[in-house]
């Protein structure tokens, strides 16, 4: 009887946990999905927030579960993970994004989850359950996503000035000095003003 009440005070735990670890995805990945267009004028915070949440709802339905399968099942042995793991992991999970966050240090909290795993696994049973081809997988991505990314974006915006080489920017860009679309709508008192200097030129008077 005594053992029921700990089990659920632990199952408690590990779910605060998560949900903490879940927050800090979002609060330290904010510079990679949002932070970045909302500096730039792209758009406004809250546009910002609801098209990250838009598309990470719709990427479950499009690349299903991939990530969850391979932090589950590809980089150690199930039957190793217990409740010590998960907490080990969600821990050290959350120090690292704290600590990175913290220093400005890019990391991604996917790769801090995998990492508190590998770690609290070899702490509880060494390293017979680890998955050799997983983790390695996972460090080859960390050097290869990058590049891809850079390789990219590179061509991307190279293909974008392309596409938009005969194009004035001063037709597109908004709030800034010299040039704005749509135009500024003339003042009364601007419009009064170049209505006298008509006036005066007509009549000859300067």
């Amino acid at each position: 009887m005594e053992a029921m009440p700990m089990a659920m005070w632990v199952v408690v735990m590990l779910v605060v946990l998560a949900l903490a670890f879940d927050f800090m995805n979002g609060f330290h990945d904010a510079a990679n999905s949002i932070a970045t267009v909302v500096s730039t004028g792209v758009l406004k915070p809250h546009h910002a927030v609801a098209f990250a949440a838009f598309f990470n709802v719709v990427a479950i339905f499009a690349f299903e579960l991939k990530v969850a399968a391979t932090v589950g099942k590809g980089i150690v042995e199930p039957g190793v993970v217990d409740q010590h793991v998960i907490f080990g992991a969600l821990v050290g999970a959350i120090i690292w994004n704290i600590v990175t966050w913290w220093y400005g240090i890019p990391s991604s909290s996917s790769h801090a989850l995998i990492g508190g795993i590998v770690g609290a696994t070899l702490a509880k049973a060494g390293t017979a359950p680890l998955i050799t081809a997983g983790i390695l997988k996972t460090v080859a991505f960390i050097l290869v996503s990058p590049a891809m990314g850079f390789l990219l974006g590179a061509l991307m915006m190279v293909g974008v000035a392309w596409l938009f080489r005969r194009t004035s920017p001063c037709g597109w860009t908004t709030g800034s000095a010299g040039c704005s679309w749509p135009p500024p709508a003339p003042t009364r008192s601007a419009t009064a003003a170049t209505t006298r200097r008509r006036r005066s030129a007509s009549s000859g008077c300067c």
